[in-house]
């Protein structure tokens, strides 16, 4: 399991940057919808070419197979559609109903709906914990690789986790149940399930370029990352 901790001591000591892969600017642009689909990288093609310090992977996206070697879609540059909502610098890039990480421009984190309207957004399938407490109806029987991502009860810690799954004698991974209780362990008031299966990967920069802190698990090879659709990165200046 990977855990990633950022306490901000200022509101620009740190920048929360949900990054959509067709975004190809960082400046503040006027709220628009785009139109097209993205094109998905792996997350540490994403580190190193939107030079985060920290990323993971994102929400979860459609088109998707994994039949075989030969057989499975998207490819690195294919497009795929993230099922939930899905913002990056006022660029809408999907909408959808599922729980969902608002980021603001002044990075203010919240998984209520901003009154002034999207600026960085990223969605998971569903949350885990509310009020310091499980979500109700959790499975607590199918194990697998997790992501999710939480904050404490003041909104000031974002807490990053990342479990290892399907890799026998290293770790199976974990249920939702399982992943609930551990995000509170770390300090989650709220938090929300993320991408998991071979989807799940934590990078951080290094000075040997962008390092994977878990060990993913695409098409049944251990340590081999999957392009996702999209992804949360964190600069730190």
């Amino acid at each position: 399991m990977s855990t990633f901790y950022r306490v901000p001591s200022s509101p620009t000591s740190s920048q929360l940057i949900c990054k959509h892969p067709d975004s190809n600017s960082w400046s503040r642009r006027a709220i628009r919808r785009a139109e097209r689909p993205l094109k998905r990288r792996t997350t540490s093609q994403f580190l190193g070419e939107f030079e985060a310090q920290v990323a993971v992977n994102g929400d979860g996206f459609t088109q998707w197979h994994s039949n075989s070697l030969l057989d499975y879609y998207p490819h690195h540059g294919d497009p795929v559609t993230p099922n939930g909502t899905a913002a990056s610098q006022e660029v809408v890039y999907a909408t959808g109903n599922e729980s969902t990480l608002y980021l603001s421009a002044e990075n203010a984190v919240s998984f209520s709906a901003p009154e002034s309207g999207l600026y960085n957004a990223i969605s998971g399938d569903r949350m885990l914990v509310e009020n310091s407490a499980p979500a109700g109806g959790l499975d607590d029987g199918t194990v697998a690789p997790r992501t999710a991502i939480g904050l404490d009860g003041s909104g000031q810690k974002l807490i990053i986790v990342v479990i290892d799954g399907r890799q026998p004698l290293y770790s199976q991974g974990a249920t939702l149940a399982e992943l609930a209780e551990i995000m509170m362990y770390y300090g989650a008031d709220t938090a929300m399930n993320l991408d998991g299966g071979g989807s799940s990967t934590l990078v951080a920069q290094s000075s040997l370029g962008p390092r994977v802190l878990n060990s993913p698990i695409d098409n049944n090879i251990p340590g081999r990352e999957r392009a996702v659709g999209n992804h949360l990165g964190i600069s730190i200046p």
